[in-house]
Parts: C-alpha cells; structure tokens; sequence
C-alpha cells in the first residue's frame, strides 16, 4: 500500500505521523468546548461528535460520539469498525464532494488539549519481551536460571490499576513504598529511588468475550493499539515481589499515548513472532503473522534541557503478540471487556542500545548512561521527561501514535504526616 491523497494537504507528507491512512481516534478538547471525539488527520483533527450530530457520519440507530470517549463504538464490533473508516476516508479523500461540510468541522492539533481516548476497563499487563525477561533474569538470577520454567510455554501477566491509567502529557509523582535497608533489618517507608520506565505497546479489547477463546478470535477482538509507558518503582518493587509479583510499584501511573491507532491501519506491517524454542500448545499457536512492525524510542529529557535517545527498538521482538496474551487471558473463562487494556510488557531488542528500561540500561545501576548533556542516569530523578515515540514506515508515508510522554516530580511531603 501507498500513501493515500487527502484533500488536508499536511497528511500529504511522507513522514507525517497521521496521514489518510492511519485516521488514529482520540479525545480533544478546545476553549470553547467540553472533550470530545475527534480523528486526527494531518495537523488538524477532525471534529467526529459533530459530524455525527450534523448527519455526516450515521453508523448505527443510537449515537455512537456523543459521550467523550470511544467505547461505544468499540463494542459493535468489525464491521462497523471498517465502516466508520471507509466513511471517514471518503469524506477525507483528495477529492471527496463533501469537503465543503467538513472542513469546517477541522480543529488544529496545536489547538486542543488530549484525553484519555477511551474508558478503562481493565488493565493487564504482561512480561511477554524474550530479551527484557532475559536480562532482568540474568540480573537477578544468572543466565542459567534468568527465565522461569512456565516462560517459553505461556505469556505471563498480572492485573494492574485501570485507575492510574492516563493520558500522554500528565505529570507524574514519585511514590512513597517500603523499601528494603541492605543496612538495616527493618524495611524503611521512603520515596522511590529507583523509578523507571518499561516501553511497552498497549492492545485494547473492542469485542467483548465470555469464556475461552481462540488466538484468531482474540485478534479480531482487538480495535487497536497505543504507546504504553508501565511506570515502575524498582525498589518498591524488589522487596513486595515475593511470592505474589508486583503490587505498589506498578500502580503508581500507566501513561498511553493520545491516539488510538487501529488494527486497519497497521495491516501493511503485520510481521511474525520470533522462532519457537517449544512448540506452544494448539490453544496459543500462531495463526498468521500476528505482531506489527513498528519502529520504537524512548527520550530522556532533564528539566529544561535537550532531551537524549536512550533507547531504540521494535515491537517485533515480542515472543507472544497481543492476541496470544488475549487469548491465554480468557483460558479460565474469565470474560473480557470493552475497553481493556493489555500491556505488551517491556520491549527490548538482543543489544545494549535496543533495551526499553533503565534497568536494563543500567544494568541495575552498575553502569550510568551519559546524557548528551553529559548528566549521568541509572534511574529517573526528579525533573525527567521521559517520551515513548512509535512509528510504522510505509511506502511514501508513516503510521503514528503521537508521543506518549511525562515528567516526573518530586515525591510529596511524608504523605501520613498530618
């Protein structure tokens, strides 16, 4: 596929993250108005409530946009998933005799104010990276033992906070937890000394499921993607880990990216997963190519400084794609949601440079990263602005997510003193 012409002439760009052909859904907001549904195309976004309300978009008897968040029409399902899009590109296209009503319905991006796209359901986040789970392993417990028995053969996860979930651009506070002293017998109620970041991709569920279902069934479940940042709290993390995983340290924030970016629009890139050391059990067996191929960075900025590329990587290092988390994730009957969140867990590629945490990174602290600014970082300090980009490079155009990003402030005062 090739760049597709819009009539909004800045979508017409080769590396313009929202051309004709991603039409990515997000929630906006400008001075004169409450949030709302909008599709962005080119630099501006284009106001889908008040199509709707005017009669230019007409998918279903019931309005679908006139609430500021886009479940509603997650849940009808495919086809009217591809609908909405085929009347989207036909109102969009270079062409389209219908650009007089709708042009007056574009806002500009730099113009409006970001929401969280979606309602939450639930959110679950897996451990799913073969490199991020080797190394952190290697870390903890050698290279011989770095991957537990279970983790060639299922993707692992826990249930996270769809409460903590926000949007790109919300600040975030470093958390107090119990630490461990190795001085000292008694654990410690501090602030986080080891807050970091985990790049991650975020699957959300439209379809929703009752009971078991197959990996194919879970991938036409899926509407779309985002960037997902899983806040982390290393040292909270190491001492409440045993024996039930993590808790506190992961709950502190979960950051996404603005845009939803649809499973239509990342068809081109579809890729495999990598070679199978065992062979999966039929329930979670490849059905197709089920990753993306989507170029991945993370950006460290100090307060009011140049920000430095700390890593690059893709998502098709992933050992289990989202609809194999999905699928393992209805195994026990457990029904899911429109509108759940599935974290990829951490992205990381086989080399220092592809490593999707500061963990990683640091290698646990033992070895600084040099900012370009010649500061040095195992973990974030306070001040940090920390952006996950993502990118899927077409023939003469780009599929973008719009930067996932947040700044790190200083923990609060000891939160229990009155």
């Amino acid at each position: 596929m090739s760049l597709m012409n819009s009539w909004v002439a800045s979508a017409n760009a080769a590396n313009h993250p929202f051309p004709l052909n991603n039409l990515p859904y997000g929630v906006f907001s400008t001075d004169d108005g409450e949030p709302r549904c909008g599709v962005a195309i080119g630099d501006m976004i284009l106001d889908i409530t008040t199509a709707e309300a005017k009669g230019l978009i007409v998918l279903t008897d019931e309005p679908l946009f006139d609430l500021p968040f886009w479940n509603p029409l997650m849940e009808q399902g495919p086809a009217v998933w591809a609908a909405l899009r085929a009347r989207l590109n036909s109102l969009l296209a270079d062409g389209s005799e219908e650009r007089g009503q709708v042009e007056p319905l574009l806002v500009a991006q730099s113009d409006a104010e970001m929401h969280l796209p979606f309602a939450v359901s639930e959110y679950t986040d897996f451990y799913a990276g073969r490199h991020h789970a080797q190394n952190v392993g290697t870390m903890f417990r050698g290279p011989e033992n770095a991957l537990p028995p279970n983790w060639l053969h299922i993707p692992i996860g826990y249930n996270g906070r769809a409460s903590s979930v926000v949007v790109s651009g919300t600040d975030i506070r470093r958390p107090w937890g119990q630490l461990k002293s190795p001085d000292h017998d008694r654990p410690a109620f501090l602030p986080s000394r080891r807050f970091d970041i985990e790049l991650e991709m975020g699957a959300i569920v439209g379809t929703p499921s009752e009971g078991p279902i197959s990996v194919q069934e879970a991938d036409d479940n899926i509407f779309g993607y985002v960037l997902l940042n899983d806040w982390s709290a290393r040292d909270i993390q190491a001492w409440e880990y045993q024996p039930l995983g993590p808790f506190q340290a992961k709950a502190t924030a979960t950051s996404i990216s603005p845009w939803i970016v649809t499973k239509a629009a990342l068809e081109p890139f579809r890729c495999d997963t990598p070679a199978r050391e065992h062979e999966l059990l039929d329930h979670l067996k490849d059905c197709g190519p089920m990753l993306y191929d989507i170029d991945l960075s993370v950006t460290m900025a100090p307060a009011g400084k140049p920000g430095t590329t700390i890593a690059r990587t893709n998502y098709n290092q992933m050992y289990y794609s989202a609809a194999q988390q999905l699928a393992h994730h209805t195994t026990s009957g457990c029904p899911m949601n429109t509108g759940d969140l599935l974290g990829s867990g951490t992205i990381s590629g086989p080399t220092k440079p592809e490593r999707g945490s500061l963990l990683e990174l640091s290698w646990a602290g033992k070895e600084p990263l040099t900012l370009d600014t010649g500061e040095t970082r195992s973990f974030i300090e306070d001040g940090d602005t920390l952006t996950l980009t993502g990118s899927a490079i077409g023939d003469g155009y780009t599929i973008g997510f719009g930067d996932c990003t947040g700044t790190l402030l200083s923990a609060l005062d000891d939160p229990y003193k009155r």
